[in-house]
């Protein structure tokens, strides 16, 4: 029995997620392109938001909106139950969306960052931690890493290895437009005592 969110994964198209962590900034951003097939639907989508209560993660998607929406709500439950533990609350997603005989219908990717840390989430159970700081899921996704990667040792500031990565894979992926959207976090500075 084949998983579809697994095997159809590798043909999504229609948009690119990318993140990157540097220097106590994590940024995530994301092309606004919507394809059905060949047609462009839509150019000004917002596939990337702020989750949790204090809005201290930010995630994106590709995929299927409605099933993407819908994992974002899962999400947010969890980090309630586990508010400082997004490695945990991704994780108890992760097994859910597996297990769970609607879930495992649902085809989309996440891309979910908080201060500290950057997860791939899929729904083959897949929770994953790049190594070099950067991430990407979505069509154009390969274009954007590899850009980024190119780059992440001669630029010092994330949204800017960001917003190039971004140019070149618009530039290469006729499923990613230069419409962005971008959420920063960077990591709070503990207060000095005088």
């Amino acid at each position: 029995m084949s998983d579809r969110s697994t095997t159809n994964a590798a043909n999504w198209r229609g948009t690119t997620i990318l993140a990157v962590h540097k220097n106590g900034k994590t940024v995530i951003t994301g092309d606004g392109q919507v394809s059905i097939g060949s047609t462009v639907v839509k150019g000004n989508a917002r596939k990337v938001r702020h989750l949790g209560a204090e809005g201290q993660v930010i995630a994106g998607f590709a995929g299927a909106t409605a099933d993407a929406m819908a994992l974002f709500e899962r999400l947010e439950t969890k980090l309630e139950q586990y508010p400082t533990q997004l490695t945990r609350a991704c994780v108890e997603l992760a097994k859910d969306w597996r297990t769970d005989r609607y879930m495992r219908r649902l085809e989309a990717m996440l891309l979910v960052a908080n201060r500290e840390s950057i997860l791939i989430l899929t729904g083959a159970g897949d929770v994953l931690e790049p190594e070099h700081g950067i991430a990407a899921i979505g069509s154009g996704g390969n274009f954007a890493l590899s850009a980024a990667r190119a780059i992440f040792d001669y630029e010092k500031d994330a949204e800017t290895i960001a917003a190039k990565a971004m140019e070149i894979a618009a530039e290469i992926c006729v499923y990613t437009n230069r419409n962005l959207t971008t959420l920063v976090l960077e990591k709070q500075e503990k207060a000095k005592n005088e």
